[in-house]
């Protein structure tokens, strides 16, 4: 899929967020600069938040609660962890109880990645826009808004 510019990667993730359900994870991958979280961003704010969400590189996990989305989400930026063991320092299992996972940089996760994650890789384009490219898993199937 090809999104022109920031406002399209933003307007894609509008559209996934309501669609999430609890224990859901997405994982958005993608080099530095390729829309992680632009996308997350459009994520966030479909599921109600007003403000601007900052990027999680520095303190890795910045979680949203009731009222301030519709669902309990953790925004996660893996970029900084050295080892894929290092996570469990986490709990991000914690959070799949009651809320939803969005995690930048899963490949820092290693084999430790959740088999059902809903993978969206975003890479630059030669138009100046992006690409996205999604590995669906079964629970997404019937969801997934880009058919």
């Amino acid at each position: 899929m090809i999104l022109h510019d920031s406002q399209a990667t933003h307007d894609a993730g509008l559209k996934i967020a309501p669609l999430l359900r609890t224990g859901d994870i997405i994982a958005l991958s993608g080099d530095l600069g390729a829309g992680k979280t632009c996308l997350a961003r459009g994520i966030l704010s479909g599921l109600g938040l007003e403000d601007e969400a900052p990027s999680p590189t520095f303190s890795i996990v910045i979680p949203y609660e009731k009222p301030l989305l519709s669902l309990p989400v953790w925004h996660v930026d893996l970029y900084r962890l050295d080892h894929p063991e290092d996570a469990d320092e986490l709990g991000l299992d914690d959070t799949l109880i009651d809320g939803v996972l969005l995690i930048e940089w899963p490949e820092r996760l290693g084999a430790r990645l959740w088999r059902d994650a809903l993978r969206l890789h975003l890479e630059p384009n030669t138009k100046g826009g992006r690409s996205l490219t999604a590995i669906v898993p079964p629970s997404w199937e019937a969801r997934w808004p880009f058919q």
